[in-house]
């Protein structure tokens, strides 16, 4: 636009910061006057239930941004209700020419901007989508073919190829005193909105871009040992960063910035360069979900759509309250269920526990993260899923099986994780604490582990449901 609006409402959603906010930035350049608007949104709000960890992270976020507009003489305007029909009553009363939201590329979201965009040119005013969750979006990058991508290596090799300083530098946000100074009612309780602190606090998460930025801080001093410590569930590997990039407490571009400025660095560093793909693997698994959204409802490859999954419910109620028999798989499924996070290498293990072992549908375990998951994110986790059941894009092959016990051997030798979660089995060996079954009686007796009373036998057979999986997926080669 060409010339200066009046007014403009940004509507924030998974970016609650308001440093290198896209949204904020575009309003601000372009309107005389500029408001900022958040909607507790009930079609979400109403399937989760009262004790959410996601919906207390994001009220406190929201708190946060609240008091940083404040402290400039605004405040943050936060409506309880249908996301769609809020934004709109909000433009209306406050009579902005246009709403500025981050773009959005999950199904669900698309056809409520599409609602809001109809409903805001019906009174006159615009809708503008800025451009601020990922590095890459939709079919910016495509193969040779004009096509979008399905196999990672050669789109990020395409990513890193195409990104420029401009695309990852973080904004210093300017023209605040284009900020409505106004008097923004408070912001509803936690209470008031239907929902009740959870043990985010015991958990010393820090819901705020303040919180995201001391995170990185700690992560940029050992990101040089990240890829040889990211896949060991006991140690400090990972970044932790998760959760606030899906809020948007931090920007991907603060944290490529982040990555890129580690190499350079140090040239040979491996965990920096290890750190950035998985950043690339976000982006590609969300062009994925904008291109394929067919993902959503099933698989990727609809061959795998055939697959026979085993309808036991008492096997995966078994799975999701960490009953399996499988000390790593239990200590991981106790693990989400305690904190809503789950080790990246445990979200394999046990994704893979119970498609390929269980021969539970991947759908059910999806819908379970969902849940469960504090960070939970449509694209990652419906793209983490369909790899590890090979249904997915660029996915494992099906006949890849992870065997639980050897996964446990490898990546928590001391049993440091699993003691940590499964108290029970705390005076086991290094040795027999991966497979209790295979203890001798004497030391079971020792380090008081009742099999089948205190912790159960395994479910399954590895080896066993290992062929009985191979069996099942046939059917995707006939």
């Amino acid at each position: 636009m060409t010339q200066p609006l009046r007014k403009a409402l940004v509507w924030l959603r998974r970016d609650l910061r308001i440093s290198d906010n896209r949204a904020i930035q575009c309003a601000l350049d372009q309107a005389d006057q500029v408001h900022i608007g958040f909607v507790f949104d009930t079609d979400i709000l109403d399937l989760l239930p009262a004790d959410n960890r996601r919906v207390e992270f994001i009220h406190r976020a929201v708190t946060a941004v609240d008091e940083q507009l404040r402290a400039r003489g605004g405040g943050l305007h936060a409506m309880y209700g249908k996301g769609a029909q809020q934004i709109v009553k909000l433009a209306k009363r406050l009579k902005v020419d246009v709403v500025v939201a981050a773009e959005d590329y999950e199904p669900a979201a698309i056809a409520r901007d599409n609602q809001v965009l109809d409903d805001l040119v019906q009174m006159g005013c615009a809708l503008e989508l800025v451009q601020d969750h990922v590095i890459f979006a939709k079919t910016q990058l495509l193969t040779g073919g004009g096509k979008p991508y399905t196999v990672f290596t050669p789109y990020k090799n395409k990513w890193l190829a195409n990104f420029e300083l401009d695309r990852i530098r973080p904004l210093a946000t300017k023209g605040w005193a284009r900020l409505a100074q106004e008097k923004v009612p408070k912001l509803p309780s936690l209470k008031k909105i239907g929902f009740e602190p959870t043990n985010l606090v015991a958990l010393k998460i820090e819901p705020s871009e303040n919180g995201a930025k001391k995170l990185l801080r700690n992560f940029s001093s050992r990101i040089d040992r990240y890829e040889e410590q990211r896949n060991f569930p006991a140690v400090k590997g990972p970044s932790y960063l998760s959760v606030h990039l899906r809020f948007g407490t931090i920007s991907i571009r603060q944290a490529v910035a982040q990555a890129c400025q580690s190499m350079d660095g140090q040239a040979d560093s491996k965990g920096a360069a290890t750190w950035l793909s998985e950043l690339v693997w976000r982006d590609f698994y969300f062009q994925i979900l904008s291109n394929f959204p067919h993902v959503v409802s099933g698989s990727f490859k609809p061959a795998y759509d055939r697959i026979r999954w085993e309808k036991s419910d008492a096997l995966f109620q078994a799975w999701c309250d960490g009953k399996t028999g499988y000390p790593l798989v239990d200590a991981a499924m106790a693990q989400i269920n305690q904190t809503g996070y789950m080790h990246n290498r445990l979200r394999m293990v046990v994704a893979s526990f119970l498609c390929k072992d269980l021969g539970v549908s991947w759908q059910r375990g999806e819908a379970y993260f969902a849940k469960q998951l504090i960070d939970f994110d449509l694209s990652a986790n419906n793209g983490g899923w369909q790899w590890a059941s090979s249904s997915g894009c660029d996915a494992q092959p099906y006949f890849r099986i992870f065997n639980p016990i050897t996964q446990s051997q490898r990546f928590d030798p001391k049993g440091a994780f699993i003691r940590r979660y499964l108290p029970e089995l705390s005076k086991l060996s290094d040795k027999s604490i991966h497979a209790p079954w295979q203890a001798p009686p004497l030391e079971l007796q020792a380090a008081d582990v009742r099999l089948g009373e205190n912790y159960p036998h395994p479910l399954v057979d590895h080896a066993i449901a290992r062929q009985e999986t191979l069996s099942r997926y046939a059917v995707v080669k006939a």
